[in-house]
Formats: C-alpha cells, structure tokens, sequence
C-alpha cells in the first residue's frame, strides 16, 4: 500500500496543509514541536483510530475552532481509495470511506496499516502492563477490525460490573457478599467476552513471538535469546473457549470477597501482562539500555511483518525521531530491512543518520510551524 496524499484541517498545529507523497521514503526535516510528530499521529489515527499521545479527539483540534479533518489518498493492490476522518469537540467522529459515511467506525479499520515507531516505545518493556496491553490491542485491531468492537463491549460489561460492586459495598455497615442473583449476570457476561479478548490476544501473540525472536537472533547476532510469554490474568493453557470461560467464572468467584473488599474487578484480560526475557531474565528490571532498545527494535519489525503476512500488503512504517535513539548497527538493521518494501515516514532534526543514497532516494521535506515545504 501506498499514502499518496495527506491534507491535515484544524489538525494540532495544521490548518489547512496539503502534501503529496512522491518516494518510498519521506523524511520530515524540522526542529522540535513544530509539527512533525502531528502529522505521523494523522496516518497513525486513519490506521487504528487512535493516538498513542492522547485518548481526547479535543486535545487533536486546533483552539477556537470546533474540528479537525484528516483527509488521504491510499493506493492498495485493489485500487486507490479516499479516506476521511472528521474530528468534532463534544460529539461523535464521523469516519468516510470513498465518499461513503460509516455508520460503524469499526469499517474504517483495515484500509490502511500502519506501524508506528517512536522512542516513547521503550515503555514497551519499561513500562507497567497497560502498556503491552494497549500495544497487543492496537495490533490486534487492524489485523482484526472486529476485535475493536469485543474490546469495547469488554470494557463497558467491565465498567458496569464495578458500578455494581461499589454501589452494593456503598455501605460499609452492609454484609458480604454481593447480591448473588446479579452478581452471577455479570460474571457470566464478563467470563464471555473476556474469552474472546484472551482467545485473540493468545492467538495473535502466538503467531508473533517465533518472528520476534527471528528479529532479536538477527539483531543482536545470536548472543541473545529473547523470550516472550503471554500472562493472562485467567491462566489456562487452551484455546477452548469453554475450558477458559469456566476457568474464568472459578477464579471470579475465588476472588469474590477480595472484589467486595476493594470495590473493583480483579479478574479478566484488563490484568493481563506480557512477559520479555532476554537469557532467561526479565528485560524490564534487569535488561540493559541497550537490550531492551534492541527487544523494540526487534518487536516493531516483527509487527511489520506480520501484518504483512496477514494482510497481503506491507504497512506503512512511521519512524518518529526514532534513529537518534539507537546505535549504528541498530540503524543499519532498520534502513536496511526497510529498503523499498514499506514506504515510510521519518521524522528527525538533522540527516546526519543517513547515508547519501538514503537521502537520494528520499524525498526530504521541511516542517515549521505546521506548514511543509519540500526541500
């Protein structure tokens, strides 16, 4: 797939830029905040519809005005399609598909992918489970749109459920336990479709871990061996949904008074985790700088490559400021698995990462202050 154009409105610092995409490398030249990382978070919102820098479509549209639009040209195996996405302050985004309005933004998903690389990623390993979790969803959405709508119905039974345990533990002179009869609707409602989010996390992952460790292997010239275990806050070791649905129920009703005493759900993939180890110890506590830059580095190629595979098509690839971020040979493995295969957005301050043919072959563009000029 190929990004052919861009047209950013009300957008961050945007107000109304226009840009053609002419090479398979572009690379956006500019000091710091003056709008480069904006317009890779635009690709990144057509692809997944979210941002990794903000959950609030308010925080994306430009002050004194009501909203935002990102607009794309994409060209595909199967043809070129035009998307749009309307951002509004205080209601609902609308989501256009060659002209078609979407009555579920979930149809958006899966036009364009995309895989995003910053240096924030290092949170990845570094930073506590909501991070994994977030990464392995936002995966998982655009090899499998559907999965956004079982995450959010997931997350709504789940925000329910709560509102039950506090509301029945409101009074702190009241006995436990929990109204069983209601308790029992939502354990069963929950067990079912957290199945579904487990099953897919367990199947996704499985599928990526062998090409991670390829990518670590290559990476780090085999003197390292990487590990990768999915933690599911209900463990079974089945892909039988019945088995994981009952698995489930058991430890909700094992957990029940410690729920009534702390007023919340402890149990269901919103506790899962992922497990890095490099030589059989934990990349998190004990990996080094530069053990765990290689273990992103090795993850997000091994993103690539599997939406590859899935889809049929390589992703865009957005590399945000992420070259000053690692070693030379580091470089060397990313430019050079990149190549020509995946067209891809490069944010930096200088080109001193790359090398003359890169440049030549790139088209090289100067951002300031939210306006684009090609170089």
């Amino acid at each position: 797939m190929f990004l052919q154009s861009l047209h950013l409105k009300q957008f961050r610092n945007y107000s109304d830029q226009a840009v053609k995409f002419l090479a398979p490398k572009t690379i956006l030249l500019g000091e710091n905040a003056q709008g480069k990382s904006n317009l890779l978070e635009a690709v990144e919102l057509l692809a997944t519809l979210k941002s990794h820098r903000t959950s609030r479509d308010r925080d994306l549209i430009q002050n004194d005005t009501n909203s935002a639009q990102i607009q794309a040209s994409l060209k595909r195996e199967l043809g070129i399609s035009s998307l749009q996405l309307t951002l509004r302050r205080g209601s609902r985004r609308t989501a256009v598909i060659n002209g078609e309005t979407l009555r579920r933004q979930q149809d958006f998903l899966g036009n364009l992918n995309a895989v995003q690389f910053s240096c924030l990623d290092l949170e990845l390993v570094r930073g506590g489970p909501v991070t994994r979790r977030t990464w392995t969803d936002s995966l998982l959405t655009q090899l499998e749109p559907v999965y956004l709508h079982i995450l959010q119905q997931y997350s709504q039974v789940l925000k329910q459920r709560n509102a039950f345990i506090k509301q029945q533990t409101a009074d702190p002179g009241q006995t436990p336990p929990l109204d069983p009869t209601q308790l029992a609707l939502w354990d069963a409602q929950l067990a079912t479709l957290g199945t579904r989010v487990i099953r897919r996390r367990a199947r996704m992952l499985q599928r990526l871990i062998p090409i991670a460790q390829s990518w670590h292997q290559a990476i780090s010239g085999s003197t390292e061996q990487l590990e990768i275990f999915y933690s599911p806050n209900v463990d079974v070791d089945t892909d039988d949904a019945g088995q994981i649905q009952q698995a489930f129920l058991e430890k909700l009703q094992s957990r029940a008074m410690a729920e009534y005493y702390q007023r919340t759900t402890l149990v269901g993939p919103h506790r899962d985790d992922i497990n890095f180890l490099i030589n059989d110890t934990p990349a998190r506590q004990y990996g080094s700088q530069g053990q765990q830059r290689t273990l992103v580095l090795a993850l997000k190629l091994s993103e690539l490559q599997l939406i590859e595979e899935i889809v049929g098509e390589p992703p865009l690839l957005l590399l945000d400021d992420v070259l000053a971020e690692l070693d030379l040979n580091r470089q060397n493995q990313l430019l050079e698995t990149i190549e020509d295969r995946f067209q891809t957005l490069i944010t930096t301050t200088h080109l001193g990462s790359f090398d003359t043919q890169w440049l030549k072959l790139s088209q090289i563009m100067q951002v300031k202050n939210g306006c684009l000029e090609t170089s």
